[in-house]
């Protein structure tokens, strides 16, 4: 995966901290602590050495805490985790150094690949550093100095995870917030090995938010603070390619990850150039060149294995398996692929993990094998579920919060409304001891103000009720493309018979769509996806239902329509999408889809399904499809299943059960 390398180096960043006393940072001691962050990076190369060094001659001028802080960290890179976590616990028992025990903690969670217990121990830290280090690192950052009564190395560490963490759950607004703080902290501190690090960060965390500008002052600024170091200028050449990446400029990213992998060559950081070939196994890959990333993942995998690097052993099997399967060696990408999951597949983002299994899953179908094919498909699609399940809950809870929050601002605009009408009364019946006129004048005022708030408040209730139908219309439809969503899809099953669904269902897969996105950029992607949903709404009957099931997928589903109807509306799909090219700002692309469709219950049989199993169908005829040469629409035309059981078992092997007849499917040509 092209993400493997970038955090490789967000890891290896939150161990480079500098030796800073916990209670100042005296200005005296940088260059000591430049010193101890410089050979910690060094250690992720040459672990054993850096030890041999730190043990035998200690930095000058350097604390105990720091040369234990760089002990632990330069153990970690080692593997020697046991032994770090010793080190943490005589960090912990220096008075003031509790947060850096954590901070040490949380790295060697990391290497373990135990990233959730990681950012646990790292807000741990932060807990005891926040409320001194951000008002430290302001006033230093204005006086150009060290930052005082703040521990900037377990904060620096510690903030850097908490960064990862929100860039993995899409915050990158958080996260960019979280990596300035770090650059702040490494820039007052005067730790350069710091400081290119985190302008790396915010060049690819920039680029990510589309700030093109921004990503390349970021880059700018850390090319020159890194000039005169080989190990730094093979970092932010790594970052560099990676900025590359997202922008979508293939040629720039893979010069930029060959100069890296020069640069560490030469340096003799063995491990640094096993990564940066990782990430040129997955760029070749990606590109088409199966040999050559083979070639590149034979060169990195008997260093990755040498230094027990889980994380990156994991990612070159997967792209080797990839590539195995590209040039035709399927017993070979099978083993690598078994190895490649066995070694803590549960530990990897779901978002990542759905992205290798679609890898997997497209190269199995281009190869012709759509048994394996839809094996992956299948594991892929209920991981995407599982995903969009996540991502739909966390934002109908953030929707709720602000609607609760609103609503309770509401209540308190009441609230004092009405105490102040209440002060109102009294008032008036202290005057109305006082004259009777005054009394009659008084109550006359509380009436109209009554009247007043009575009908302020029904229109706040017709504005509630307003607000509670938008909510609903929107968590309904897809904000790109204005369709219906799987939310709304769920809700007309449910008003149905959900265990027999009557009707026939169309899932659409726009062609090679990830080529778009690599080529042309996500701006283009998306015009693709509006453009293709208008074309299959305009293609399909009035009241049929299209619904946008995901990522560049549509799902139709057809009431009350023959089997000939059904396979018209196929075929005027299949010629409205791919029959003119679509207008994006880059040019006119030429757009084709893949189509599964079947009717239900399905022939012969009539055999009846709950419409969950019904899409699984739908989905089966689309990767037969697609495994076929795409462009095409497969359809279902009869089954000779009696039950549930031999439906599965002839979804297992479709092959098989189309020679022996117990299938019988209909197939349309696309346009030319």
């Amino acid at each position: 995966m092209r993400r493997a390398l970038t955090l490789r180096l967000l890891a290896l960043a939150a161990v480079l901290v500098p030796v800073s006393q916990t209670q100042a940072m005296p200005e005296a001691n940088a260059r000591a602590e430049a010193s101890l962050s410089l050979l910690v990076l060094r250690a992720y190369d040459q672990p054993t050495a850096v030890l041999k060094t730190l043990r035998a001659e200690p930095v000058s001028g350097a604390s105990q805490a720091g040369l234990l802080y760089a002990e632990a960290a330069a153990l970690t890179e080692a593997g020697r985790l046991d032994e770090a976590l010793a080190v943490a616990g005589k960090l912990g028992d220096l008075p003031g150094a509790q947060a850096r025990a954590e901070a040490v903690r949380a790295l060697v969670a990391d290497r373990r690949g135990e990233f959730p217990a990681a950012v646990a121990a790292a807000k741990r830290a932060w807990t005891l550093l926040a409320s001194r280090c951000e008002a430290a690192t302001t006033e230093a950052a204005a006086q150009s100095v060290p930052p005082r009564d703040c521990d900037v190395t377990a904060a620096w560490a510690v903030l850097r995870l908490q960064q990862r963490e929100r860039e993995a759950e899409g915050a990158l607004a958080e996260a960019v917030a979280l990596a300035q703080l770090s650059f702040s902290l490494a820039s007052s501190a005067q730790d350069v090995t710091r400081a290119v690090l985190s302008a790396g960060t915010l060049a690819m965390l920039s680029q990510q938010l589309e700030q093109a500008a921004q990503a390349r002052r970021w880059l700018a600024e850390g090319l020159a603070l890194a000039e005169g170091e080989p190990l730094l200028m093979a970092c932010i050449k790594i970052y560099e390619a990676a900025v590359a990446g997202v922008r979508g400029d293939g040629t720039s990213q893979r010069r930029n990850y060959e100069e890296a992998l020069r640069i560490a060559q030469e340096a003799g950081a063995v491990r640094t150039a096993a990564s940066v070939q990782t990430n040129l196994t997955d760029l070749h890959m990606h590109a088409g060149r199966p040999k050559e990333a083979l070639d590149m993942a034979r060169q990195a995998l008997p260093v990755v294995l040498d230094f027990k690097d889980l994380r990156l052993e994991r990612t070159l099997r997967h792209n080797t398996a990839v590539a195995l399967i590209m040039v035709g060696q399927f017993d070979a990408a099978r083993r690598e692929l078994a190895r490649s999951q066995a070694l803590g597949e549960t530990q990897v983002e779901p978002v990542r993990r759905a992205m290798e299994l679609r890898e997997v899953g497209e190269a199995w179908a281009t190869a012709g094998q759509p048994r394996d094919a839809i094996a992956v498909f299948h594991q892929e699609r209920a991981l995407t579920a599982q995903t969009h399940a996540l991502n739909r809950a966390a934002q109908l809870q953030a929707l709720r919060i602000k609607f609760d929050s609103e609503r309770e601002q509401r209540n308190l605009e009441l609230l004092t409304r009405e105490t102040h009408l209440k002060d109102q009364q009294l008032l008036n019946h202290d005057l109305a001891r006082k004259a009777a006129v005054a009394l009659g004048l008084l109550l006359t005022l509380s009436i109209v103000l009554a009247g007043v708030m009575l009908k302020r408040v029904r229109a706040a209730n017709r504005q509630l009720k307003a607000n509670q139908r938008l909510l609903r219309a929107q968590s309904e439809r897809d904000p790109l493309t204005d369709l219906a969503n799987r939310r709304f899809f769920q809700a007309v099953m449910a008003e149905q018979a959900p265990e027999k669904l009557e009707g026939a269902l169309m899932m659409i897969d726009i062609d090679h769509f990830k080529h778009v996105n690599d080529r042309y950029g996500h701006g283009a992607g998306d015009a693709v996806i509006c453009e293709v949903g208008r074309r299959v709404k305009h293609a399909v009957r009035a009241e049929d239902l299209v619904v946008r099931w995901g990522g560049e997928e549509f799902l139709v589903f057809a009431p009350h329509v023959s089997s000939d109807q059904l396979q018209l509306l196929a075929e005027r799909v299949l010629n409205s999408v791919g029959g003119s090219p679509v207008r994006t700002e880059t040019g006119e692309l030429r757009v084709t889809v893949s189509i599964g469709f079947a009717g239900f219950p399905l022939p012969s049989g009539q055999l009846h399904l709950h419409w969950e199993q019904a899409v699984e169908c739908a989905d089966t005829a689309l990767y037969l499809a697609k495994s076929q040469g795409r462009n095409r629409a497969v359809g279902i035309e009869a089954v000779e299943a009696p039950d549930l059981q031999t439906l599965k078992q002839l979804h297992g092997d479709l092959d098989a059960a189309c020679n022996a007849g117990q299938v019988r499917l209909k197939h349309i040509e696309g346009p030319t």
